[in-house]
């Protein structure tokens, strides 16, 4: 079982940046992949980013290819997603995932979660 809690979401305008980070515990850090997913008001939720265990491997979603980057340090045992030229549309709930089998894309391959924190952008 793994925890994991998400922190450094809020207010901005169109245009800042934002990192959120994804803190886990509970189990060995270095051996499942973590992704980061949104859900914004009345949508469903739709990926962002996942990175490997090791690191080495990252897929971005089309929506915020150029914009956001997924990173992580295995020492603090954290993910970290980097937001940058926020838009409006950006607006959600972000939530990060602990995913134990091969990387995936796909929310169900996920089997914990965090709690979420919110990402609201003004025009």
């Amino acid at each position: 079982q793994v925890q994991l809690v998400e922190s450094g979401g809020g207010l901005v305008q169109a245009g800042d940046s934002l990192r959120l980070s994804c803190l886990t515990s509970g189990r060995t850090f270095a051996t499942y992949a973590v992704g980061w997913f949104r859900q914004a008001p009345e949508k469903e939720r739709e990926f962002v980013a996942v990175i490997s265990w090791s690191g080495e491997s990252t897929y971005i979603a089309d929506s915020v290819k150029g914009r956001f980057t997924i990173s992580r340090d295995n020492a603090k045992n954290t993910v970290y997603l980097q937001m940058n030229s926020l838009k409006p549309e950006d607006t959600a709930v972000y939530y990060c995932a602990a995913e134990f089998g091969t990387i995936s894309t796909t929310e169900r391959a996920f089997g914990s979660w965090g709690q979420g924190t919110q990402v609201t952008v003004s025009s």
